[in-house]
């Protein structure tokens, strides 16, 4: 940012550019997590607050041993928790070019 300032850009371009880059990237990490624990945490407050729901389903399957029920929630959560670290993959890519491989 010392560099960029002495070249003479703008400090909106300093800040957005070089700054605001490199600070999201631990920004979009936390969010990503975020993201999976609040939608699997729906199995835990379906069940506390007693609301109809896909959570609770699954506790209930749990409960009654109904293991294609379970086979089928493992599936879709463990498929959320990959689509959005797929999805936190591609977004590094967007912010910072430099991320990407030649792979």
């Amino acid at each position: 940012m010392r560099t960029a300032r002495a070249k003479g850009l703008e400090e909106r371009v300093v800040i957005f550019k070089h700054a605001l880059r490199n600070s999201l990237i631990p920004v979009i990490t936390i969010l990503g997590l975020q993201v999976t624990g609040l939608i699997n945490g729906s199995i835990i407050i379906e069940t506390v607050f007693a609301w109809p729901g896909i959570g609770r389903l699954f506790v209930g399957a749990v409960l009654k041993r109904d293991f294609p029920v379970l086979q089928f929630g493992v599936l879709c959560f463990a498929a959320i928790v990959v689509l959005v670290n797929f999805l936190v993959d591609i977004f590094y890519v967007v912010i910072d070019p430099r991320i990407r491989t030649d792979a």
